[in-house]
């Protein structure tokens, strides 16, 4: 099997082992091994000649990063990322230790968890009762039915619980907020009011998700709150030191 370069899961502090059991991307699974530069270290194997988004990569991925992440702190790499051979990547290894080193001393002991939250579709009859304008035009498309009074009926609906979602997310947010170390904004998600990752200690991980859960059952009139984590805190880092290769998608 050809290869091209060096396949990047992560960057760790170096000594760091790679997990038992755990396998890299490919078919047949390329075998893990750690590329050490001075204090730091790369999670590496050789990169299939053909790399594409295979649901078998993607979790070979996900799952070392989540084994690594259970032993010390981790600089989580996208899937995709590779470098051109072990001199290109010790160089670039090299020249952002001491970025990378503050970055791995930051989320030592940190997890992400994200939080989306998405208009509650079940909740028309809480809509209708709360919202004039909703009932106003669902009054008229009642009168005079026909496309443009049901185009604006649905338009009002669609806007008002998106609205409704929305407000409701950043309160929850603002609670959430308080209990983490750090935000950062996602990015946008088609159908999603409000896409945010939160950097959690690990040891507050489980009340987080108690408390973002709590907040669901209540507001779940107006929003659907859907927690992610803990993650690997990809939204925390910049390792764009190491170039990433475009990846296609594929379903097999």
């Amino acid at each position: 099997m050809s290869h091209h370069g060096m396949y990047v899961y992560a960057i760790v502090p170096a000594g760091t082992s790679v997990p038992q059991d755990a396998v890299g991307v490919g078919k047949p699974p390329a075998v893990l091994h750690t590329l050490s530069a001075g204090r730091l270290a790369a999670v590496v194997s050789a990169a299939p000649a053909q790399l594409r988004a295979r649901r078998r990569d993607l979790l070979a991925h996900q799952n070392l990063l989540m084994a690594l992440v259970e032993a010390g702190p981790v600089l989580p790499m996208r899937f995709g990322t590779v470098a051109a051979d072990e001199a290109a990547l010790r160089a670039q290894l090299a020249a952002a230790e001491p970025e990378h080193l503050a970055a791995l001393e930051r989320l030592t002991g940190q997890v992400e968890i994200n939080v989306k939250a998405l208009p509650a579709q079940d909740s028309l009859a809480a809509l209708l009762a709360g919202d004039a304008t909703v009932r106003r035009l669902r009054d008229e498309a009642r009168r005079r039915p026909g496309y443009e009074a049901n185009v604006r009926l649905g338009e009002s609906v669609a806007t008002a619980l998106s609205r409704r979602a929305a407000e409701a997310g950043r309160i929850a947010v603002h609670d959430l907020t308080s209990m983490a170390r750090a935000t950062a904004p996602g990015p946008d998600v088609q159908g999603c009011a409000l896409n945010v990752s939160f950097l959690v200690p690990r040891a507050d991980a489980d009340r987080f998700r108690a408390t973002a859960e709590r907040f669901a059952t209540t507001y779940q009139e107006h929003v659907e709150l859907r927690v992610a984590g803990p993650l690997p805190c990809y939204s925390f880092v910049d390792t764009g030191a190491v170039r990433a290769t475009p990846v296609a998608a594929d379903k097999g």
